[in-house]
């Protein structure tokens, strides 16, 4: 029945983005140099191969449906706080405030819980203000500085980051990605809350194990006095607190640059015309990385267009049996949908109607199917080196993408926790 629900699609469509993954990821693999084939090269290719495919379409229409596809108010959004995030980031840093954030946490807390207590704090963080960007946006800077005067791999702080922000864009009431996958399934967002919760938590857990374990060894790294400004700091706390009241991220990218600026002329890190050129550096330094997304939304709209995600679809579909298939089948849709289209709240929302009609075949709990949905785009959206998360970091640390895979503990262990909830049945449900 769930079969008859999707159309047949086209698996070549979805060539453009094999080829992305081949020039980016595999010329590293055969490199062994992640930064021999830049990724803004690697998704022009990709972009040419998407227009130069499907013969029966004028390749106007194509450009048109290409540019329609990049234009996507979410696409512009993303690009937005790209650039916002890199003048916020420019500015704090000029004037102090990452400084002196991070030695006040090393004044207060032991160096070999500093990479635990960033976790952890992501994972509230990013609950309270329910989008892990504003979470990777607010906490990249600091984990960059603690990474800086520590020792610490710069790109484990990182991926430190991205783990903690994917933990409350998972769970948040106020996620866009916990509204879509409660929508679809047609759940109370508590209940999946309450559900989703207990499934990710021993990964969270381990997580703060391990990084707690690989980070002892930095002790000996610190020494001496860590001087620190708390009006310096004061940014990062308007930023945080501006998020959490629910200010919209873009008024709070812009608030906390002229907050920073502001500090930083009344203490003579800046003139006038230092302040402007910082947000001129910072932009600069981000622009790159918005128009990769802009590019990647192109080829998104290209593939879609072609039939390339309905071909996932109906793969999946075709191989759903049992009911533990079937939950298995929905996990394998969010995630193939999420790694063609780099978006994990897009690709809930893709995924969510025909993963209700799986869940409603088979026998599968409404809060489950939810659960699966939003656990198993958010742990590939954790480790995909062309998702907004990782772009935003390893643009802000200039460093590759593909540098912080190996470190993103708890995007993996979140899929791994979701796998062992479908293999043991947890959680068990009482029938109604």
């Amino acid at each position: 029945m769930t079969n008859r629900e999707v159309k047949k699609g086209n698996i070549f469509a979805l060539f453009p983005l094999l080829i992305f993954v081949l020039l980016f990821i595999g010329a590293g693999i055969f490199t062994k140099d992640f930064s021999g084939m830049p990724l803004n090269v690697a998704v022009l290719i990709a972009s040419a191969v998407a227009l130069l495919m499907n013969q029966k379409e004028t390749f106007s229409s194509k450009v048109e449906r290409f540019t329609k596809g990049a234009g996507h108010p979410n696409i512009i959004l993303m690009g937005l706080i790209f650039i916002l995030a890199g003048a916020f980031t420019e500015v704090a840093k000029g004037m102090g405030a990452v400084e002196s954030t991070v030695n006040l946490g090393l004044s207060l807390l032991p160096s070999n819980l500093l990479l635990v207590g960033l976790f952890v704090i992501g994972c509230f963080i990013s609950i309270a203000m329910g989008t892990s960007m504003g979470t990777v946006v607010a906490l990249a800077p600091i984990g960059i500085g603690i990474a800086s005067q520590t020792g610490i791999p710069l790109a484990l702080a990182m991926a430190t980051v991205v783990g903690g922000a994917m933990f409350g864009d998972n769970l948040s009431m106020i996620s866009d990605t916990t509204i879509a996958a409660a929508r679809t399934q047609n759940v109370k967002m508590k209940d999946k809350f309450k559900v989703n919760f207990f499934i990710v938590l021993p990964g969270a857990i381990l997580t703060a194990i391990i990084l707690g374990a690989i980070t002892r060894g930095n002790v000996a790294t610190i020494s001496g006095e860590y001087p620190y400004d708390l009006l310096k700091i004061l940014p990062y706390v308007a930023v945080l607190a501006a998020a959490l009241l629910g200010a919209h991220v873009l008024v709070v990218l812009v608030g906390g640059t002229i907050f920073a600026g502001i500090i930083g002329m009344m203490d003579g890190s800046y003139s006038l015309g230092g302040f402007v050129q910082a947000i001129s550096k910072g932009i600069m330094n981000m622009e790159d990385l918005a128009i990769i997304a802009i590019l990647i939304g192109g080829i998104v709209e290209i593939i879609r267009h072609n039939g390339g995600i309905d071909s996932l679809l109906y793969f999946i579909t075709s191989k759903i049996k049992t009911k533990k298939g079937a939950e298995f089948g929905i996990a394998s849709l969010v995630s193939m949908v999420n790694m063609a289209t780099a978006n994990n709240t897009i690709s809930i929302v893709i995924a969510g109607p025909l993963a209700k009609s799986i869940a409603d075949e088979y026998g599968v709990d409404p809060r489950k199917s939810a659960s699966l949905l939003d656990t198993f785009s958010g742990s590939l959206q954790g480790v995909l080196p062309y998702g907004a998360q990782m772009l935003a970091v390893s643009g802000l640390a200039a460093i590759s993408p593909i540098s912080i895979i190996p470190y993103s503990f708890y995007p993996v262990l979140m899929g791994v926790c979701g796998v062992v909830a479908i293999l043991i049945g947890y959680p068990k449900f009482r029938q109604t």
